[in-house]
């Protein structure tokens, strides 16, 4: 993915939005799935499972075995009766890009957006805009995790606040560092939790093995306040020592006096390190 993750538009997007309902659900209509977009399907799916075998975490590798979606592209349906009986969640077929509110009011309900087109033969390996791969393989195994189907709950609510107080940026950048280009640590070792990541055969080799990229231990505040690329590869990554301390780190932090302080201050300029910060050298890996 190389937009933002909640910002969103109708405008010069791809995606079919007339007959959207009110909060921009449509219906997957996987009938009209072509056999041609099924085997590209296949062909996205085996290039990335097999790096997920060696890069992913343990929670995505699972969660991905649970779904069952390597013949071709996946019927929502069918996923929501694995991920309702386990985190309470479900997927809601959308056009493409939806409004931030709406985003957010889906996300408060365990209601998670899931694009229904898929790329086009040409953009195999570059995607401006996330398609039905990229939210269904990137982000649905992560939503069986219990750590992160919570904090995803809790984001959505989080929402309305924030742009509320003209702070969304700050939030977007909480949502970016972590469930799209997040790490965490596992054993003696980094693996991928992030779906920008995990859907990206090259940025899923570059964010671990690369030895010169600047990779920090998550903070909120920092996080919050570091700028990204939506253009390229990431140019700084953040690493949870384990899922649940996403959850364990924002519950109980009051947002509402860091974006006063920090809203209207320029952000962080990704790949910048700051006087005293702990980094993780090549000697890690």
């Amino acid at each position: 993915m190389k937009k933002p993750a909640t910002q969103t538009s109708n405008s010069d997007l791809r995606g079919d939005y007339e007959g959207a309902a009110a909060d921009y659900t449509v219906p997957q209509d996987w009938e009209a799935y072509t056999p041609a977009m099924h085997e590209r399907w296949r062909r996205l799916y085996a290039r990335q499972s097999a790096l997920v075998e060696t890069h992913a975490c343990a929670s995505f590798r699972e969660g991905l075995a649970r779904l069952d979606c390597s013949e071709g592209i996946p019927k929502f349906a069918d996923a929501n009766a694995v991920l309702s009986a386990a985190t309470g969640w479900r997927l809601v077929a959308v056009p493409g890009f939806i409004p931030d509110a709406v985003f957010f009011d889906h996300l408060s309900r365990r209601q998670f957006p899931v694009t229904r087109w898929l790329r086009e033969e040409h953009e195999l390996d570059y995607l401006v805009e996330p398609d039905v791969f990229h939210d269904f393989f990137g982000h649905v195994p992560m939503l069986l995790d219990p750590a992160i189907a919570d904090f995803l709950e809790l984001y959505g609510k989080a929402g309305a606040r924030a742009i509320a107080m003209d702070a969304l940026d700050m939030l977007a950048r909480l949502y970016w560092y972590t469930i799209e280009f997040g790490l965490v640590r596992e054993g003696e070792g980094l693996k991928v939790f992030g779906a920008g990541i995990i859907s990206s055969a090259a940025e899923t080799r570059f964010a671990i093995e690369d030895r010169q990229v600047l990779r920090l231990p998550f903070e909120p505040v920092r996080v919050m306040r570091t700028a990204y690329r939506i253009d390229a590869f990431q140019q700084t990554y953040f690493v949870l020592e384990s899922l649940p301390q996403l959850i364990g780190d924002l519950v109980g932090l009051d947002f509402g006096p860091l974006y006063e302080i920090w809203r209207d201050a320029a952000p962080l300029p990704a790949g910048e390190v700051l006087a005293g910060e702990q980094t993780f050298h090549t000697s890690f890996f």
